[in-house]
């Protein structure tokens, strides 16, 4: 794999704030990242927030428990998913994101896709943030959108797609590729103007179940690179299948790998569970003051 230079990132301090659009969200302890699923098929919510009442109550739920962010999602990437048409994205999640801007207008808010007109369409409406889990591959333009709106933009490392991913999960030096990747993509988002990069290793995403105990024991060879680090583990399949039990039932085990990853310099934690995700935060807030 050809070698990037990456000096200038190492010489650069992850910045303490996020630029949303004009709304500053400080870093300098983590936040929350509110997770909302406008799908019929997530590994572990999928279809319970597809009416609008049901969606406004757990989006006013994550924010009374501390979410900092609520990321909308339209387009379900667990794998093997089935792939949608854009049409079907928008139809998803653009009327309930209309009604969370007007009952909740200071939420900052984050779309989930890695469509042009699906990430054009939302930040119309008052978005802030693109979460895009090919990291501007899938389509030109993105970076530009960003750019031009002074969006942050999360990009994520990601092995195939979310139809293939977990068909060929083979790594030469997985730790080296990842981090050359994210890399190369800071480095290309920065090139188009986006200010605000923040960085997410994929959990889940092209990686086998011991990739992804070795990334979380690596985390800071990623928090180094100059970004905000994202942390994505909630509920995934590598805590479920080890333990043999549901989704919903691993918030032990996600609470335990979110206090490790904030130890490794976690900024951000996407979360299903926030009420828990703040006591953990709390609780790591604590241990740095004594």
């Amino acid at each position: 794999m050809q070698k990037i230079d990456d000096s200038s990132l190492l010489l650069e301090k992850s910045p303490i704030t996020l630029n949303c659009r004009g709304r500053l969200i400080s870093l300098q302890k983590p936040i929350i990242m509110g997770i909302l699923n406008l799908t019929p098929d997530s590994f572990s919510d999928g279809g319970n927030y597809l009416l609008p009442d049901k969606a406004l109550m757990h989006v006013e739920k994550m924010l009374q428990e501390g979410a900092s962010i609520i990321d909308i999602g339209g387009y379900s990437s667990r794998p093997g998913a089935t792939h949608i048409s854009e049409e079907e994205e928008l139809k998803r999640v653009l009327p309930i994101t209309e009604k969370i801007r007007l009952q909740f207008p200071e939420a900052i808010l984050s779309v989930d896709t890695f469509r042009l007109r699906v990430a054009k369409e939302m930040l119309s409406m008052g978005v802030h943030i693109i979460n895009d889990i090919y990291a501007g591959r899938y389509e030109e333009g993105l970076f530009e959108l960003a750019a031009q709106l002074r969006a942050p933009y999360i990009v994520m490392h990601m092995q195939g797609t979310p139809q293939t991913m977990q068909q060929t999960t083979y790594y030469q030096d997985l730790l080296e590729e990842i981090r050359t990747f994210l890399i190369e993509r800071i480095q290309a988002a920065r090139q188009k103007g986006v200010m605000d990069v923040i960085i997410d290793p994929g959990f889940g995403f092209g990686k086998s179940i011991n990739h992804n105990y070795t990334l979380l024991k690596n985390l800071r060879l990623f928090a180094s690179l100059g970004c905000p680090l994202l942390v994505g583990i909630s509920r995934k399949s590598f805590m479920w299948k080890v333990l043999g039990v549901s989704p919903t039932q691993t918030l032990a085990p996600t609470s335990a790998l979110h206090l490790q990853a904030l130890l490794q310099g976690a900024k951000i934690l996407r979360v299903h569970d926030v009420k828990e995700a703040a006591q953990i935060i709390t609780i790591y807030e604590q241990w740095q003051v004594n």
